[in-house]
């Protein structure tokens, strides 16, 4: 065995390759052949879109359990451990299976090279097959069609929504990016397309495809029941009500419910097994780092969101919630990302900016985010790498603040480990 420890093969595989995205299929698609994982018996469900994906996911994984499934969930990226990326029958993946799974990757791969990426999903891959998961929910990392999880063919895809974001390497507006991320889609099978406002590239791409598609708002819908603190789902042969409302907080989780509901029924389950798993199920579901509070005083709202769309529905979670104290931010950003797209729609609900200089080569300096930002007309308090800055915005919180945290999965995991929280 080349490695031992997680770790060990985890540092290897950052240097493996010569670049850390490498999008395209030949090189995984010809080592997932010699190691045998083809997904045969099982059925897959891919998610794709800009934001919501890991929450789709998360919906599907708990309502196909209470379906009597046995699924393997794959996502990414991770916020504390790498094991969060592989989940079987709900359970994260051992550091021993991983370990196996990667010296399985590695003497079958060779000579080819593969990255970070590449050789997790083969992974996941290969542990799915050998614990005999009769359905697989695959998360794309990034964009779709030369995506790794492509390799295999969706028997249901999701498309959640198309927003700008990778714009390096999908496209610089929604149109291109949409061409991207329908290319999960397969000839004949069903597509949930999870928003009512997907570009023409995408609808063009499904009629020409000849996809199934179950749009928003025409073959499901949703919506809140009032007064009861309830939603309803529509889909093309049932319709549910007095559903409990989604563990994951923000009423855009609804979408996200809603298209996992969508998804499930374009398997073939039945509206009693769909009310059934609906209820007994996603008022449990939880992500670390996606809307995640955690309870003070003072009150900490933790969330991944790191391009414009994600943080604009941040900033409707926070309008939403009843205000008494100050709202103090702690954010941080990778030099990749729209930093005026993200940072705007917080700036009127902001009063204090808490900027990480964060241990990543990628990201943006704290100093330069501060300059940006003041230009706006922020207030900054601080600046920093995680350990100070959570001190300091501690300290200087009362009771009745709120503190935010916000920007990309490396903030999350920072903060996290200063809170220790384990999510």
């Amino acid at each position: 065995m080349r490695f031992s420890t997680l770790g060990e093969w985890l540092y290897w595989q950052e240097g493996l390759h010569p670049r850390a995205i490498d999008l395209g299929l030949e090189r995984v698609a010809a080592v997932a052949k010699r190691l045998g994982v083809d997904g045969a018996g099982a059925r897959v469900i891919t998610v794709g879109g800009t934001n919501g994906k890991g929450s789709t996911v998360a919906y599907l994984e708990s309502m196909l359990q209470a379906l009597g499934y046995h699924p393997g969930a794959y996502t990414s990226p991770h916020l504390q451990r790498y094991n969060e990326r592989i989940r079987i029958g709900g359970r994260e993946a051992t550091d021993e299976a991983i370990v196996d799974a990667f010296e399985a990757v590695d003497q079958a791969r060779s000579d080819i090279s593969l990255t970070y990426f590449e050789f997790g999903t083969l992974a996941a891959f290969y542990l799915f097959q050998a614990a005999k998961c009769n359905i697989w929910l695959l998360e794309v990392g990034m964009g779709g069609r030369l995506d790794a999880v492509n390799i295999l063919s969706a028997n249901v895809a999701v498309l959640t929504n198309v927003e700008l974001d990778h714009t390096d390497w999908l496209g610089h507006d929604r149109d291109s990016i949409g061409r991207e991320k329908a290319a999960i889609m397969r000839s004949g099978r069903p597509v949930i397309l999870g928003s009512v406002d997907m570009p023409c590239s995408v609808t063009r791409y499904v009629a020409r495809l000849g996809s199934e598609a179950r749009r928003l708002g025409r073959d499901f819908d949703f919506g809140l029941e009032s007064g009861a603190g309830h939603w309803w789902w529509r889909g093309r042969s049932a319709r549910l009500s007095g559903l409990p409302l989604p563990g994951l907080a923000g009423q855009h989780q609804l979408a996200n419910a809603a298209a996992a509901l969508a998804a499930l029924e374009a398997l073939g389950e039945p509206a009693a097994g769909l009310a059934s798993a609906a209820r007994r199920t996603l008022p449990g579901v939880r992500l670390p780092g996606r809307a995640q509070w955690v309870v003070g005083p003072p009150d900490w709202l933790l969330d991944v969101a790191h391009n414009a769309a994600a943080a604009a529905r941040l900033a409707v979670l926070l309008h939403s919630r009843p205000r008494q104290g100050q709202v103090r931010c702690v954010f941080g950003l990778l030099r990749r990302k729209d930093l005026d797209g993200v940072a705007t729609p917080l700036l009127a609900v902001v009063d204090q900016w808490y900027l990480l200089d964060l241990a990543d080569a990628q990201a943006l300096a704290a100093v330069s985010v501060a300059d940006r930002l003041r230009a706006h007309g922020a207030r900054i308090a601080a600046l920093g790498p995680a350990s100070e800055v959570v001190a300091r915005v501690r300290g200087e919180s009362s009771i009745d603040d709120c503190i935010l945290a916000f920007g990309s999965f490396r903030v999350i995991a920072e903060v996290m480990r200063e809170l220790a929280c384990s999510g």
